[in-house]
């Protein structure tokens, strides 16, 4: 069977970001009614990743790596997504 994209998006940024610490959630049950929702959820999401792939980049960058390794899920659904994105002498 295919992958959710809780599980798709989990696998995806773990390969890239090797995190040291990283949180997932799907937080699309408290967004029901709101713009982009949808009766199956999946779409509102939010995520803590420590990674020293962010060593350098400001915080717009580190967004933008990340949103850019998501493009296909945004797509296909995904409608917003929470980020606190940290590295590891930041976390």
């Amino acid at each position: 069977p295919p992958l959710s994209r809780t599980s798709r998006m989990e696998k995806l940024l773990r390969e890239l970001f090797s995190p040291l610490d990283f949180a997932l959630s799907d937080d699309s049950t408290r967004h029901a009614g709101h713009a982009g929702a949808r009766p199956g959820g999946q779409t509102h999401y939010s995520l803590r990743l420590v990674s020293a792939r962010f060593e350098g980049l400001s915080r717009v960058a580190r967004q933008r790596l990340v949103y850019q390794a998501l493009a296909g899920e945004f797509e296909t659904g995904l409608h917003a997504l929470s980020l606190d994105l940290k590295t590891p002498g930041e976390a």
